[in-house]
């Protein structure tokens, strides 16, 4: 699986800094590869989510690489990973550990090979971290995964009880619904960032992306 996927990773994406974190290289899936206009009927992958640098995604990263103590020396988990780039951006700001983590098997192979290419070292991990206590972690990314509201109100308490236990918990996001003006009250806001334009496009209406602090409740 490893090698099918390899290859139609390097066929089907382009290396890309058009996006708020130029310092990293990522392949993403661009609009000058065929897959992005292509029917969905003729792509080798079902969901490729991956191939994308979301906008929440892309707030986190910028904040670890401008913000290095965040991350310095601690333990890493980014949670729903995709592409990688919070990770990476972790690796290259010393964290002392960084685990890549989504349920999507592509994805920590893809992250994997954007890590290579950024020349950091991180490990990866496709278990279900949602609802488990963490504990061999300090710092917790989420990039982007309030995207669904029933989602997002589990993810929210789950990230609210690990507050409990002095995890610090960066959450990326653009202004997704599953990120309500009730769950923002209780964050922080630490960064705010203008999107570039290929993002904007990429992302139909959303023009900034935010990184948020979950306080403890």
């Amino acid at each position: 699986m490893l090698k099918e996927f390899t290859s139609l990773f390097l066929k089907h994406t382009s290396p890309s800094r058009k996006h708020l974190t130029p310092e990293l290289v990522l392949r993403l899936v661009t609009p000058s590869c065929p897959l992005w206009s292509a029917p969905i009927t003729d792509s080798p992958f079902t969901d490729p989510f991956w191939g994308f640098y979301w906008p929440g995604g892309q707030a986190t990263a910028r904040y670890i690489l401008d913000n290095p103590a965040a991350v310095t020396g601690r333990r890493v988990l980014d949670i729903g990973c995709g592409c990688g780039a919070g990770a990476i951006a972790a690796a290259r700001m010393k964290a002392k550990q960084v685990v890549a983590n989504d349920i999507d098997t592509y994805a920590v192979i893809a992250t994997k090979l954007n890590a290579e290419m950024n020349n950091v070292h991180l490990d990866t991990d496709t278990n279900n971290f949602i609802g488990s206590s963490c504990k061999d972690f300090d710092v917790i990314l989420i990039g982007d995964m309030f995207y669904d509201e029933e989602f997002g109100n589990s993810l929210f308490i789950w990230l609210n009880r690990l507050t409990k236990d002095n995890k610090t918990i960066l959450i990326g996001d653009p202004g997704r619904h599953g990120l309500t003006e009730s769950r923002r009250s209780h964050m922080t806001l630490l960064a705010k960032y203008d999107l570039p334009k290929e993002t904007r496009e990429e992302n139909h209406g959303y023009t900034e992306t935010s990184i948020w602090k979950l306080n403890k409740i």
